[in-house]
């Protein structure tokens, strides 16, 4: 059993897919939700920082050309174009085009964090994260981001493959269906890792 005090041992944040597509009002692909997760993840992101602790940031990318997504997520195919890189879109709630792929600008990457490109649901399928995360050390990740039960979870159970410790932040997650939501920080906390609340993650992240 691992102890309460070692979870976070190297620990780095990692923030999956808090793009404009998924979190602007309006958005093809919106989860109202994530907007109320901002908040949480200041929290989280301000306590890494400043502890000196890796943040890595992931972008769900569309491939532009078909592909078994476009199936799942006909908001992917044109024109709409959700999610394809470079692709600008107006968002009513900022009164202006933004790049539909860039993280939002309340969460905003710093100067030298990690921006890991995926394109696929998880973040280490075909993605140099399993890597760079070892390269810097970490030993344990915490998992934020939208949405639970897609690319929140499927990037959280590789965590666990690959041999980290593996958090997921429970209101620094999202997602449009609430009971996928809850079963899936149930399920993952039975087998997977643990599930905690942002303010308890920062009082057991070590100084």
């Amino acid at each position: 059993m691992i102890e309460r005090q070692d979870r976070l041992r190297n620990a780095a944040l990692l923030v999956v897919d808090m793009q404009n597509d998924f979190v602007r009002v309006g958005a093809p692909l919106e989860v109202p939700d994530a907007r109320a997760t901002i908040g949480a993840h200041l929290r989280l992101l301000d306590a890494f920082r400043q502890r000196g602790r890796p943040v890595i940031y992931t972008k769900f990318i569309t491939f532009p050309h078909e592909t078994l997504f476009w199936e799942w997520s006909p908001q992917c195919r044109p024109p709409t174009k959700c999610c394809w890189k470079g692709h600008r879109r107006f968002y009513a709630d900022v009164g202006r085009e933004l790049d539909c792929t860039e993280i939002i600008d309340e969460l905003a990457p710093l100067p030298g964090e990690h921006i890991i490109e995926k394109f696929g649901y998880g973040a280490f399928h075909g993605t140099p994260l399993a890597d760079t995360l070892r390269a810097l050390g970490v030993e344990s990740v915490v998992v934020t981001g939208t949405v639970t039960q897609i690319c929140v979870e499927e990037t959280a159970r590789e965590a666990f493959h690959h041999g980290f410790r593996t958090t997921m932040a429970e209101d620094a997650v999202s997602s449009f269906a609430p009971t996928l939501h809850a079963a899936t920080l149930q399920n993952f906390a039975m087998k997977f890792g643990w599930v905690e609340k942002s303010e308890t993650i920062v009082e057991m992240l070590p100084r």
